[in-house]
Formats: structure tokens, sequence, C-alpha cells
């Protein structure tokens, strides 16, 4: 029966990996510059510069724009969490440190041009972002599975995640009717593209090296994902939204997201798991089964939504025309 390998072994081992794929991702990564995405000629001062405060009026984002904007900076926010979390499951040494250094560095740009942008074109209440942020950031981030915590886990959950979170930010542009949010939100997504091959890579070796162990640790991710945002402020508000509207809904998260990843691996054709790792594996497979069935129950519930919600509007309409 073969045996675990410690966290130590597992980096010990995948270490010329992450080696290569470090310099790989330096290789892709292109040099960009926050201050290049945002339209700077159309900021003014606040009150407490002898301007004017942030109104509703000012905003040209629709609400929908709107939460899943502030949905996914908050997200972005919490960076100094997600650090930790991948420090302390990787190693500060080697390509190792050389990566986490290199992904927090490319991550905290994500923050800085989404929340310039947010202020400088009065997106969204800059008062109210703030006092988000400091509970967002003060609650942290905690691994959905963090009794299970380690190495494998947190690449498994990272590779879904950033994936996730691409998908989010690309089509978050595209409602937000605006050429400037859509060209800096496609550069974002960029980059977390390139991050989760990074971990898919990783994790694609890690199956390699020891398969049934991370087979387990892929499930159990799956079994209780979450995007990293669940504990900010109208998380569950504006998720509803953003699913009802096709930001990132169920049938996204299954065919955009797990199955591409779950193809790459080879999970279904590969023949190396001993009778444990095919356990889970047939345990996968029956939460990839009851998921689809989930999607299909979510949209049906979002058309009848959507219709209840027309047709509503088509009545009001009548109403004002006939007044």
């Amino acid at each position: 029966m073969a045996r675990d390998l410690t966290q130590l072994e597992l980096l010990s081992e995948l270490e010329p990996v992450a080696a290569e794929n470090v310099d790989r991702h330096i290789s892709m990564a292109k040099e960009w510059h926050p201050h290049d995405y945002v339209p700077w000629d159309e900021g003014r001062n606040f009150a407490a510069m002898g301007g004017e405060d942030w109104d509703p009026s000012q905003s040209r984002l629709s609400e929908l724009a709107k939460a899943a904007m502030i949905t996914n900076l908050l997200t972005e926010d919490n960076l100094p969490s997600y650090h930790r979390e991948i420090a302390e499951n990787f190693s500060q040494d080697g390509p190792w440190g050389t990566w986490v250094g290199r992904w927090t560095a490319e991550e905290n740009r994500h923050g800085i041009v989404m929340r310039d942008y947010l202020v400088v074109t009065r997106g969204v209440d800059p008062v109210a972002l703030e006092q988000a942020r400091m509970i967002h950031m003060t609650n942290g981030f905690a691994s959905p599975t963090e009794n299970e915590a380690g190495f494998l886990h947190s690449v498994a959950y990272v590779t879904f995640q950033e994936l996730a979170t691409r998908v989010s930010h690309r089509n978050t542009g595209k409602v937000c009717d605006d050429p400037i949010a859509d060209r800096m939100l496609q550069r974002v997504a960029t980059d977390e593209n390139l991050h989760m091959i990074f971990y898919r890579n990783m994790c694609g070796a890690a199956l390699d090296l020891t398969p049934d162990q991370s087979i387990e640790a892929i499930t159990l991710i799956l079994e209780n994902f979450q995007m990293p945002g669940a504990g900010m402020p109208n998380f569950r508000r504006n998720g509803v939204l953003m699913a009802k509207h096709g930001i990132y809904d169920l049938r996204q998260h299954l065919e955009e997201v797990i199955q591409p990843v779950l193809k790459k691996w080879k999970i279904f054709e590969r023949d190396d798991f001993t009778a444990r790792g095919e356990a889970v594996r047939e345990r996968l497979g029956l939460f990839l089964e009851r998921l689809g069935k989930d999607v299909l129950k979510f949209e049906e519930q979002r058309d009848r939504m959507l219709a209840r919600e027309a047709a509503k509007r088509e009545r009001e309409e009548i109403t004002t025309l006939a007044g």
C-alpha cells in the first residue's frame, strides 16, 4: 500500500516542477501598469479637498455592474490572507518562495487598478467600499477545508479559484458597458489565467506523484468549494445577482471551471489509482452528477424569476402609458 507523502516530501519532490513552471510563467507574463488602465481625466476632488462627495447619480454603472465590481475588488483586497495561506503551505525557499512573492505582487496590481478605476470614475460609493474592505480584511480568509489544510488542498483550491475568478472578471467587464472597464478586467483576467496554469500544473504533477492522496484533496475541495469572498458584506445578495445575470453561475462553475481542469488532469481516464483512489474518484463522479442536476434546477428557477420580472416591467410600462 502506497504511503502518503508528508508536506516536506511533496515540496521536495515537486521543487523541479515548480522551478520549471516559475520560469514558464515569467516568460509568458507581460509587464503592465495599473495607471495605464484608469481614465484619470475623469477624476476630481471629494469634499475633504474642497470638491463634491459621491452621489449615486454620478455612477454610470448598472446595479449589476456595481455589485460585480465590488465583489471582485473586495475579493482581490483580501490578498494578505491569501498570501499567508499560500506561504504557510508552500516553502519560503527556492522556486516556491519566488512563486509566492511573484504571485502576491501580481495579484496586488488587480486591487490597485480596480479601486483606482472605481474611485476616479465615481462608479461606486467610496465610503461604503472602504467600510466593506475593512470588514472583509478584518475577517480574513480561511480555507473551506481548513481542517484538512496542506499543500495538496491549497494547490487544488487555487487551481479552481483562479479559473473561477478569471471567468468572473471577464464577464464583469462585459456588463460594465464601458470599454475602459472591459479592457482593464480583460487584463486582470489574463493574469488570473496564467496563475491558474501554474497551480494546475503543480496539482497535475502531484497527481502523478501521489495519485490517491491528490484525488482525495481535489474531491474534498470541490465538494466544499466556495469563492474566497464568501465572508464579505452582501456577498450572498451580490452573488445571487451575478449568477442570475450570467456573470458567474453554476453552469459556468461546472462547464468552464471544473470540467476543463479535470479533463486536463485526465481524472476519469487515469489507471494509476489504487482501490482507495478509485473509491474517491467514484465519489467525485457522483458529486458531478448531482451538480449537473443542480445546474438544471437553478436555471429553471432563474428563468421563471426573469420571466416574472419581465412581465412586471411590462405591466408597469403599460400603466405608465395609460396614466
